[in-house]
């Protein structure tokens, strides 16, 4: 065991966020905890990292045991350059023996400017930087807060990988699905101040969570039941004169005190939205740059009211900036953007909105309405704080006193509350708990409006999109389908430089003379047709995805299946590049 905590009470302020839990890591654990923000995730895993003492209850570590700690928003030294922040708590010894990784790590998580002062980095480059420097730690515990946050897709795979790969024990807090399907293999999920544990992967504990809640559904039925029975013989006159008729009586008391199964709250969204015209959004040969540097070049195109565009590409590509063009809210350089008359932008950018930290959560959104209308029907601005689970005991403090994610639900409901009919959202998941992002996704596929969103979410993308954007050197390249989609498409347009790797090595000048070995015969002469079994298994998974309807888990793991398998494509037609040219080499060398 490397780390375990027993009895562990946390207090803050009026809300008890853990009640008399227990919590055991063992070597080889890798825990994602879940939970609706504002429960206490982050505070659990600074206890569980020895940054904060809980209230009551105990935390034992093994003393050899090192644990590293990514906080969701770290403390850096500003005028520390980059690599400086990352070496900021190890000795000089151990800067020299890793400085290469520690570069290597930087580069992966595109921040090559090694020398950067911390202080000129956005929020999203400080927590990379943190990152790095977490996984540079020798540690034999991670303890992550929202690793994937402000990372892009190739940062997020690799990242992804790497953690897969890690020998010690993991926990960590993340929104990120195909992180909890992929590299977990226990859930704790934190509900009411009590932990829930499950030795699963994120489709298992969907399924045994679904479970749970039916057996707590079948004995609140069977107590029920139970009740009724007793009641009506009590009611009759019954005499508690016999030792029977008291122990009945008893049971029936203890019965009647028992509590009912609790669930959680839920985020309750309605498609707010105002009429919206035939002219919505027009791009024409729009350009712009930053500091000689173009980031969005010559680009057109007219938005529909039917679009549902993931927005993907590097970190610093330009996907924001083409969102802040669209919203109207940056001039472009040269060409034009037109919107039309019943065009009520929601845009919800990746920094949100500056709110004031004293101001009450209930005048924060009483200023921008007094009600909305919805396809449910007319809430006032109570109604929908409640319906974003922001009880009235919590409309009335000050914004600073909420958790990060409860700020961003609150930022997401102030877009909402103005009813737009396009909707641009940078980032929409970035502190967002699992249950809102289900709920908020069920609610953008009914938005009536077109939609365009900027995400490193690969399971919204994959739900959501019907065509992806994505922004590289300028340009803005136009895909079809989802995620998977267009991820299978870049590596195809990516194998044909893949595959001259092995030409270049097979064209080294060799001393003595070409053959092939007994084993590479034999896999030569077999390799066409293993090359054709994995591409019909490609084309049966793929089609298998056509046929899941709203299965969204038999869909993951169809999807997490084809990566696989094109994977093993992509090796093994690495391998039939080899063989081939070797086997051309081998007939002119021999006339």
């Amino acid at each position: 065991m490397l780390l375990s905590a027993e009895r562990i009470s946390i207090n803050f302020g009026s809300r008890q966020l853990l009640e008399n839990v227990n919590f055991y890591l063992n070597e080889g654990d890798k825990t994602g905890i879940i939970g609706i923000n504002g429960t206490g995730k982050s505070t659990f895993l600074k206890v569980l990292a020895g940054i904060t003492e809980p209230d009551a209850g105990t935390i034992s570590r093994n003393p050899n045991v090192q644990v590293s700690f990514l906080p969701q928003n770290p403390v850096m030294d500003d005028s520390a350059t980059v690599l400086e922040q990352v070496f900021l708590h190890f000795s000089p010894e151990f800067r020299a023996l890793n400085e290469y990784e520690a570069k290597s790590m930087l580069n992966r998580l595109g921040l090559p400017d090694f020398d950067q002062k911390v202080g000129t980095l956005s929020g999203g480059q400080r927590k990379r930087v943190a990152l790095a420097a977490a996984l540079l730690h020798p540690a034999d515990v991670l303890v992550l807060d929202e690793p994937t946050n402000h990372l892009d897709a190739e940062m997020t795979a690799w990242l992804e990988d790497w953690l897969r790969r890690f020998k010690g024990g993991l926990v960590m807090v993340t929104h990120d699905r195909y992180f909890l399907e992929r590299v977990v293999n226990h859930i704790t999920e934190l509900s009411r101040g009590k932990l829930y544990h499950y030795e699963a992967n994120y489709s298992k504990y969907l399924e045994l969570k679904a479970q749970r809640a039916e057996m707590a559904e079948a004995s609140e039925r069977k107590r029920q039941s139970i009740l009724r029975v007793e009641r009506e013989w009590i009611l009759r006159g019954c005499k508690a004169r016999t030792t029977k008729s008291k122990e009945r009586i008893q049971r029936y008391e203890a019965l009647l005190g028992q509590d009912a199964p609790e669930t959680d709250d839920t985020v309750q969204l309605a498609a707010a939205s105002s009429r919206l015209g035939k002219k919505i959004i027009e791009l024409k040969d729009v350009t712009k740059g930053f500091d000689g540097r173009t980031l969005v070049d010559h680009f057109s195109y007219n938005l529909l009211r039917n679009d549902r565009i993931g927005i993907v590409g590097r970190n610093g590509a330009g996907k924001s900036t083409l969102l802040h063009l669209i919203a109207g809210e940056l001039t472009p350089d040269s060409g034009s953007v037109d919107m039309g008359t019943t065009v009520k932008v929601g845009h919800f950018s990746q920094e949100g909105r500056e709110l004031n930290l004293d101001q009450r959560v209930y005048d924060f959104i009483h200023d921008i309405a007094d009600e909305v209308r919805t396809d449910e029907g007319t809430f006032t601005a109570n109604q929908m704080m409640e319906r974003f689970l922001f009880p009235s005991d919590l409309q009335s403090v000050p914004i600073g006193r909420l958790s990060g994610g409860e700020r961003r639900r609150l930022y997401l409901l102030s877009v909402l509350m103005s009813a737009p009919n396009v909707l641009l959202l940078d980032e929409p998941t970035n502190d967002l708990d699992v249950t809102t992002l289900s709920i908020l996704e069920d609610y953008l596929q009914g938005f009536p409006g077109p939609i365009l969103v900027v995400s490193h979410d690969r399971f919204l993308l994959d739900k959501l999109a019907e065509s992806i954007f994505e922004v590289r050197d300028g340009r803005v390249l136009r895909y079809t389908g989802n995620w998977s989609d267009w991820q299978a498409k870049r590596r195809e347009e990516e194998a044909p430089a893949k595959a001259e790797k092995p030409k270049a090595a097979a064209e080294r000048p060799r001393e003595r003379k070409l053959k092939f070995s007994y084993k590479e015969q034999l896999e030569f002469e077999t390799i066409d047709g293993e090359l054709a079994e994995l591409e019909r298994q490609v084309a049966e998974c793929a089609e298998a995805q056509g046929r899941c309807g709203s299965d969204y888990v038999k869909l993951q793991e169809l999807q997490a299946k084809q990566a696989e398998l094109e994977a093993k494509l992509e090796e093994k037609t690495e391998r039939w590049v080899y063989l081939t040219e070797l086997k051309e080499k081998i007939d002119a060398q021999n006339g």
